[in-house]
Order: C-alpha cells, then sequence, then structure tokens
C-alpha cells in the first residue's frame, strides 16, 4: 500500500501572509499614532487652551454629533451628523455623477478625434487653471442659495481631472491593437468601443480618483457659502460659534468620507481591470 506525503516546501511558513498583513497595518498606524499623540501634548498646553481640543475631547464631540446626548441641553449640533453625512454625500453624488456622464465622452474624443481636439481642448485647458473658489459668486447668482449651486461646483471640481486623464488614456492607445482592429474590419465605433476605451481604462481610473477627491473638496467649499446643509455648513457654522471640537470632528468626517468613496472607486477599478492584474502576474 502507497501512502502520499504532501511536504510543504522549503522556506514555506503557515501564517506568513497574515503576519505580512498584521506587520504592514502595525507599520501603518505608526505616523498616524505618533500624530495623535503630538496632537494631545499640544492641545494640552496653556496657549492651546479654545485653539486646539485635545483628541479625546474631538472624539467627545463627535459621539455628542453622531449619536446625540440628553444631557448636554440645547446644544445643535448632536444627533445631526447622519443627516448632514447624507447631504454632502448626495450632493456629491450628483455632481460627480455628472462629471462622469460628460467628461469620459469628451475625453474620448478629444484624445481620438483630431477635430473634438481643435474643439474643445483649448477651451478645457483654458478654464481649468481657474480655482473652485473663483466660481462661487457666479454659482450664487445664478443658482441663488440652493443644492444646485453646489451640485455645480462639484460637477466643475471632478469634470477637469476626468476629461484630461480620459484625453490621455485615448492618446496612448496602442497603435498595433487599433491597426489589427481595422485589418479585422472593425468599424469606427467598435473600434471606440473594444479598443480605445478599454485600453484608457487605466487613466480613466486615475481621473475618477483624483476628480472625487476635488469633489469633496468643493462640496464643503460650496457649503460654506452656498446651501445650509451638510458638513461644509457644520464646519463654518462650529468655527464661527467657536465649537473647535466639532470643528476638528467635522474634518475628520469629511477626510473618513473622502477615504470611504476612494476605495469604492478602486474596488470597481480593481473588478473592471482584472485583466490587467492577470497580465502583471
Amino acid at each position: 500500500m502507497s501512502s502520499f506525503i504532501l511536504k510543504r516546501p522549503r522556506g514555506a511558513t503557515p501564517g506568513v501572509p497574515a503576519e505580512r498583513a498584521l506587520m504592514r497595518t502595525g507599520v501603518g498606524l505608526v505616523v498616524p499614532m505618533l500624530i495623535l499623540i503630538a496632537w494631545e501634548l499640544l492641545g494640552r498646553m496653556p496657549a492651546m487652551a479654545g485653539v486646539l481640543p485635545t483628541p479625546v475631547q474631538v472624539a467627545r464631540a463627535w459621539y455628542v454629533w453622531i449619536f446625540g446626548d440628553p444631557g448636554m441641553g440645547l446644544n445643535p449640533y448632536q444627533g445631526t451628523w447622519l443627516s448632514n453625512v447624507q447631504h454632502s454625500a448626495l450632493r456629491v453624488g450628483q455632481g460627480f455623477a455628472l462629471a462622469i456622464i460628460v467628461g469620459i465622452p469628451l475625453g474620448l474624443a478629444i484624445g481620438w478625434s483630431r477635430l473634438a481636439s481643435q474643439l474643445f481642448d483649448p477651451l478645457i485647458q483654458g478654464l481649468r487653471p481657474i480655482p473652485i473658489t473663483a466660481w462661487l459668486p457666479f454659482s450664487i447668482a445664478l443658482f441663488g442659495i440652493r443644492d444646485l449651486g453646489s451640485v455645480f461646483l462639484i460637477f466643475l471640481g471632478g469634470f477637469y481631472p476626468i476629461v484630461v486623464n480620459t484625453t490621455q488614456g485615448a492618446r496612448d492607445v496602442e497603435r498595433n491593437l487599433v491597426r489589427a482592429a481595422r485589418m479585422m474590419g472593425a468599424s469606427s465605433r467598435q473600434l471606440m468601443r473594444r479598443v480605445v476605451l478599454p485600453a484608457a481604462m487605466p487613466s480613466i481610473f486615475t481621473g475618477l480618483r483624483i476628480g472625487l477627491g476635488i469633489s469633496w473638496t468643493a462640496v464643503i467649499v460650496s457649503e460654506m457659502v452656498a446651501v445650509k446643509s451638510g458638513l461644509g455648513y457644520v464646519l463654518w457654522d462650529a468655527y464661527y460659534v467657536g465649537r473647535m471640537d466639532i470643528v476638528l470632528a467635522d474634518m475628520v468626517s469629511i477626510g473618513l468620507m473622502g477615504f470611504l468613496s476612494d476605495r469604492l472607486i478602486v474596488a470597481v477599478e480593481q473588478r473592471v481591470l482584472a485583466w490587467r492584474m492577470l497580465q502583471n502576474h
């Protein structure tokens, strides 16, 4: 009776991937922990009283802002965190979706068509350096103190990175792929859909990630002035009444929402560009 014994390759150690993941997590926490320690020490200095709350004070204010506390009396912020996050996230979603709908097709056209490049690229490159804050007066004059003005600014913030990166991705398509597709009788529409768009996808996702980050910046700027709800509105209102603990909790909330939305884009990217990962391996 013969038996087969499966032996582990030399040098292989069980649990190594898990240990490496824990090590990476530990290394990634070093800098944040050092920042928290420095923040705590600075917040306890008499000169920083009322200006820089400690992390513990910020965490307590954030907890009340999220869950509320009957013992806090007439605190206008308690229990309002979720509704303000929803307002901001909805505006970002609307403006960013509009930027995708307009930016990707226009970028593909500019990158692939000489005529479209001549028509649109000079205008885009001329408008792109104008900062979002410069559009605020125009937005308020055109849309008033309403959500539409905020969505307009978010659209501008996301549009330019998307269209520029998509344009570059379309221009960098491997010409041998194009020649091969044409030799096989592909029409212009098939060429765009089957060759140009897939080849430009890595650049498109780069533009999406950059544009999403700027969209979160735009929503905060617009909510400070152009609307009366959302994380940006709370940020300015809390500063105005001297609630620096809420200001810092708001800043952390903005960073958290930006991080989570970026991870969502990365997850979609990994699914759409699975073929690229297989190529790399």
